[in-house]
Protein backbone atom coordinates (compact mmCIF):
# COMPACT_ATOMS: atom_id res chain seq x y z
CA UNK A 1 0.00 0.00 0.00
CA UNK A 2 2.83 2.46 0.97
CA UNK A 3 4.54 2.05 -2.73
CA UNK A 4 0.90 3.06 -4.31
CA UNK A 5 0.40 6.01 -2.56
CA UNK A 6 4.27 7.40 -3.05
CA UNK A 7 3.30 6.36 -6.74
CA UNK A 8 0.43 8.55 -6.78
CA UNK A 9 2.36 11.46 -4.76
CA UNK A 10 5.07 11.08 -7.56
CA UNK A 11 1.87 11.35 -10.09
CA UNK A 12 0.70 14.29 -8.61
CA UNK A 13 3.97 15.60 -8.31
CA UNK A 14 4.40 15.37 -12.17
CA UNK A 15 1.21 17.27 -12.72
CA UNK A 16 1.79 20.04 -10.35
CA UNK A 17 5.82 19.91 -12.26
CA UNK A 18 4.03 21.98 -15.08
CA UNK A 19 2.72 24.85 -12.69
CA UNK A 20 4.46 28.16 -14.51
CA UNK A 21 3.65 29.77 -11.25
CA UNK A 22 7.51 29.44 -9.30
CA UNK A 23 8.61 30.05 -5.48
CA UNK A 24 12.05 29.84 -5.24
CA UNK A 25 12.50 28.33 -8.72
CA UNK A 26 10.24 25.21 -8.45
CA UNK A 27 6.60 24.90 -9.35
CA UNK A 28 4.54 26.30 -7.16
CA UNK A 29 1.11 23.56 -7.03
CA UNK A 30 4.36 20.93 -6.46
CA UNK A 31 6.16 22.63 -3.78
CA UNK A 32 2.65 23.37 -1.96
CA UNK A 33 2.14 19.61 -2.58
CA UNK A 34 4.79 17.94 -0.67
CA UNK A 35 4.84 21.02 2.09
CA UNK A 36 1.39 20.11 2.60
CA UNK A 37 2.41 16.28 3.13
CA UNK A 38 5.40 16.99 5.46
CA UNK A 39 3.11 19.37 7.61
CA UNK A 40 -0.11 16.58 7.67
CA UNK A 41 2.65 14.58 9.56
CA UNK A 42 3.48 17.10 11.70
CA UNK A 43 0.06 17.63 13.13
CA UNK A 44 0.48 14.13 14.99
CA UNK A 45 -2.74 12.09 13.93
CA UNK A 46 -3.07 8.74 11.67
CA UNK A 47 -4.61 10.02 8.37
CA UNK A 48 -6.14 7.59 6.14
CA UNK A 49 -4.87 7.37 2.54
CA UNK A 50 -7.62 9.28 1.50
CA UNK A 51 -6.09 12.42 3.91
CA UNK A 52 -2.67 11.79 2.51
CA UNK A 53 -3.58 11.79 -0.71
CA UNK A 54 -5.75 14.97 -0.28
CA UNK A 55 -3.14 16.66 1.29
CA UNK A 56 -0.96 16.19 -1.61
CA UNK A 57 -3.52 17.02 -3.97
CA UNK A 58 -4.76 20.20 -2.77
CA UNK A 59 -3.72 22.45 -4.93
CA UNK A 60 -2.88 20.24 -7.93
CA UNK A 61 -3.80 21.96 -11.05
CA UNK A 62 -4.22 24.86 -9.30
CA UNK A 63 -3.05 27.01 -12.17
CA UNK A 64 -5.43 26.04 -14.84
CA UNK A 65 -7.85 28.17 -13.45
CA UNK A 66 -6.58 31.28 -12.95
CA UNK A 67 -8.60 34.08 -10.17
CA UNK A 68 -8.39 36.79 -13.52
CA UNK A 69 -10.73 34.28 -15.61
CA UNK A 70 -13.50 35.08 -13.03
CA UNK A 71 -15.61 38.21 -12.41
CA UNK A 72 -14.11 40.50 -9.50
CA UNK A 73 -15.70 40.42 -6.07
CA UNK A 74 -16.35 38.16 -3.38
CA UNK A 75 -18.94 36.23 -6.05
CA UNK A 76 -16.33 35.41 -8.57
CA UNK A 77 -13.85 34.85 -6.01
CA UNK A 78 -16.10 32.10 -4.46
CA UNK A 79 -16.93 30.49 -7.62
CA UNK A 80 -13.40 30.10 -8.33
CA UNK A 81 -12.16 28.34 -5.20
CA UNK A 82 -15.86 26.08 -5.81
CA UNK A 83 -14.01 25.42 -9.50
CA UNK A 84 -10.75 24.47 -8.27
CA UNK A 85 -11.98 22.52 -5.42
CA UNK A 86 -13.89 19.97 -7.41
CA UNK A 87 -11.21 19.82 -10.46
CA UNK A 88 -9.00 19.00 -7.69
CA UNK A 89 -10.98 16.44 -6.26
CA UNK A 90 -11.84 15.25 -10.07
CA UNK A 91 -7.98 14.88 -10.82
CA UNK A 92 -7.30 13.50 -6.94
CA UNK A 93 -9.43 10.33 -7.91
CA UNK A 94 -8.10 10.09 -11.74
CA UNK A 95 -4.71 10.29 -10.18
CA UNK A 96 -5.33 7.61 -7.78
CA UNK A 97 -6.42 5.09 -10.56
CA UNK A 98 -3.58 5.95 -12.63
CA UNK A 99 -1.38 5.00 -10.14
CA UNK A 100 -3.31 1.98 -9.03
CA UNK A 101 -4.27 3.25 -5.90
CA UNK A 102 -7.65 2.01 -4.24
CA UNK A 103 -9.15 4.47 -2.20
CA UNK A 104 -12.62 5.65 -1.39
CA UNK A 105 -13.42 7.70 -4.12
CA UNK A 106 -16.61 9.60 -2.61
CA UNK A 107 -14.45 10.37 1.04
CA UNK A 108 -11.61 11.49 -1.35
CA UNK A 109 -13.77 14.23 -2.89
CA UNK A 110 -15.68 15.06 -0.25
CA UNK A 111 -12.05 15.99 1.90
CA UNK A 112 -10.94 17.96 -1.20
CA UNK A 113 -14.11 20.03 -1.10
CA UNK A 114 -13.48 20.48 2.72
CA UNK A 115 -17.54 19.03 3.38
CA UNK A 116 -18.28 18.92 6.89
CA UNK A 117 -15.25 21.12 8.15
CA UNK A 118 -14.36 22.08 11.71
CA UNK A 119 -16.67 18.88 12.29
CA UNK A 120 -15.16 16.33 10.17
CA UNK A 121 -11.55 15.89 11.93
CA UNK A 122 -9.75 14.82 8.73
CA UNK A 123 -10.97 17.49 6.63
CA UNK A 124 -10.04 20.11 9.78
CA UNK A 125 -6.76 18.21 9.31
CA UNK A 126 -6.75 19.64 5.30
CA UNK A 127 -7.44 23.03 5.93
CA UNK A 128 -5.23 23.00 8.79
CA UNK A 129 -2.38 22.20 6.40
CA UNK A 130 -3.38 24.05 3.81
CA UNK A 131 -3.45 26.94 5.52
CA UNK A 132 -0.08 26.41 6.79
CA UNK A 133 1.08 25.93 3.67
CA UNK A 134 -0.25 29.32 2.58
CA UNK A 135 1.60 31.14 5.57
CA UNK A 136 4.47 29.43 3.74
CA UNK A 137 4.39 30.00 0.30
CA UNK A 138 1.87 32.68 -0.24
CA UNK A 139 1.79 35.09 2.79
CA UNK A 140 5.24 37.42 2.51
CA UNK A 141 3.70 38.51 -0.73
CA UNK A 142 -0.30 39.42 -0.08
CA UNK A 143 1.44 41.32 2.58
CA UNK A 144 3.57 43.47 0.39
CA UNK A 145 0.19 43.62 -1.97
CA UNK A 146 -2.09 44.50 0.56
CA UNK A 147 -0.29 46.29 3.21
CA UNK A 148 -0.58 45.61 7.12
CA UNK A 149 -4.64 46.46 7.42
CA UNK A 150 -5.52 44.32 5.01
CA UNK A 151 -3.34 41.70 5.59
CA UNK A 152 -4.38 41.10 9.53
CA UNK A 153 -8.39 41.19 8.29
CA UNK A 154 -7.34 37.63 5.41
CA UNK A 155 -5.23 36.11 8.23
CA UNK A 156 -7.65 36.71 10.91
CA UNK A 157 -10.16 34.81 8.71
CA UNK A 158 -7.60 32.17 7.79
CA UNK A 159 -6.38 31.67 11.78
CA UNK A 160 -10.44 31.03 12.19
CA UNK A 161 -10.70 27.87 10.06
CA UNK A 162 -7.81 26.59 12.06
CA UNK A 163 -7.26 23.93 15.27
CA UNK A 164 -5.05 25.09 18.03
CA UNK A 165 -2.22 22.85 16.69
CA UNK A 166 -1.76 24.16 13.70
CA UNK A 167 -1.46 27.94 14.57
CA UNK A 168 1.30 26.72 16.72
CA UNK A 169 2.59 25.08 13.76
CA UNK A 170 2.57 28.33 11.29
CA UNK A 171 3.27 30.51 14.40
CA UNK A 172 6.50 28.73 14.41
CA UNK A 173 7.32 29.63 10.74
CA UNK A 174 10.44 31.24 9.72
CA UNK A 175 8.97 34.68 8.78
CA UNK A 176 9.96 38.53 8.03
CA UNK A 177 9.43 40.94 10.78
CA UNK A 178 6.31 42.76 8.69
CA UNK A 179 4.34 39.54 8.42
CA UNK A 180 5.10 38.11 11.63
CA UNK A 181 3.66 41.52 12.43
CA UNK A 182 0.89 40.85 10.56
CA UNK A 183 0.56 37.73 12.30
CA UNK A 184 0.66 38.62 15.93
CA UNK A 185 -2.52 41.51 14.64
CA UNK A 186 -4.26 38.87 13.76
CA UNK A 187 -4.13 36.67 16.78
CA UNK A 188 -4.99 39.57 18.77
CA UNK A 189 -8.15 39.91 16.39
CA UNK A 190 -9.37 36.34 17.45
CA UNK A 191 -8.34 36.02 20.42
CA UNK A 192 -8.62 39.12 22.18
CA UNK A 193 -5.30 39.14 23.78
CA UNK A 194 -3.19 41.83 24.79
CA UNK A 195 -0.24 42.67 23.25
CA UNK A 196 2.31 41.98 25.97
CA UNK A 197 0.86 38.50 26.04
CA UNK A 198 1.70 37.57 23.00
CA UNK A 199 4.81 35.17 22.37
CA UNK A 200 7.88 35.81 20.55
CA UNK A 201 7.92 34.64 16.96
CA UNK A 202 9.67 31.16 17.78
CA UNK A 203 7.09 30.24 20.89
CA UNK A 204 4.30 29.32 18.40
CA UNK A 205 2.49 27.52 21.19
CA UNK A 206 1.94 30.11 23.18
CA UNK A 207 1.06 32.60 20.11
CA UNK A 208 -1.48 29.26 19.46
CA UNK A 209 -3.10 29.63 23.07
CA UNK A 210 -4.22 33.11 22.22
CA UNK A 211 -6.92 31.96 19.64
CA UNK A 212 -9.95 30.23 20.87
CA UNK A 213 -9.97 26.59 21.46
CA UNK A 214 -11.79 24.27 18.62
Amino acid sequence: MRDLIERTFDAIDRVNADDPNLIDGEPLAMVQGQRATHWLAQLGIEPSTELEVAARAHHVERWKLARTDYPDGRSGYLRWRRDNKAHQAARGVELCAESGLVIDAERLTALLLRRELQTDPETQALEDVACIVFVETQFEPVVDRLGHDKSVDVVAKTLRKMSVDAIALAAGLELTPDTHAVLIAAVERVGHREPDELAEPADGAAIAKAVPGD
